[in-house]
């Protein structure tokens, strides 16, 4: 695994008021990524890969009712093209809502390839693909 001087974050954690219907679809869902549970409490569960947790869905801690951060979404690393396309349909069939089709973003470049839903309690979820071969070709080794 590599060390922790590799990661930018942590870990992030969304709130959620119908915890057993969040999980559920989480647990449905991000194994089309290749991110499996890892660590479950009474009112969080955790998501991640390695057995790191970096990916939370849980009731809020101040026991108040859980709410959407107006422009922020929460970014998941696909490793193809398939990958996304799989994500994306299966949160559709979850009751997920569309909120960007799978495919490129001129204005994210062009190795990008992702899309956008919307999940059970309206937070905005992204699976994406960055071309790291292409974006080498384009823009240079660094």
């Amino acid at each position: 695994m590599s060390n922790q001087a590799d990661k930018t974050l942590c870990h992030i954690s969304i709130g959620t008021n119908q915890l057993e219907l969040a999980v559920a679809f989480y647990d449905a869902l991000l194994p089309t990524l290749n991110i499996n549970r890892v660590v479950e409490h009474e009112q969080a569960v955790a998501y991640g890969k390695n057995g790191y947790p970096t990916f939370w869905v849980q009731i809020p801690f101040d026991q108040q009712k859980a709410s959407v951060g107006n422009g922020s979404h929460i970014g998941f690393m696909a490793t193809s093209k398939a990958q996304v396309q799989q994500f994306y349909q299966l949160a559709l069939e979850l009751g997920a809502t569309c909120n960007g089709k799978p495919g490129p973003r001129s204005e994210y470049g062009e190795p990008y390839y992702g899309c956008f839903v919307i999940d059970l309690d309206g937070h905005k979820i992204e699976a994406s693909f960055w071309d790291v071969e292409l974006a080498d070709k384009i823009y240079g080794k660094k």
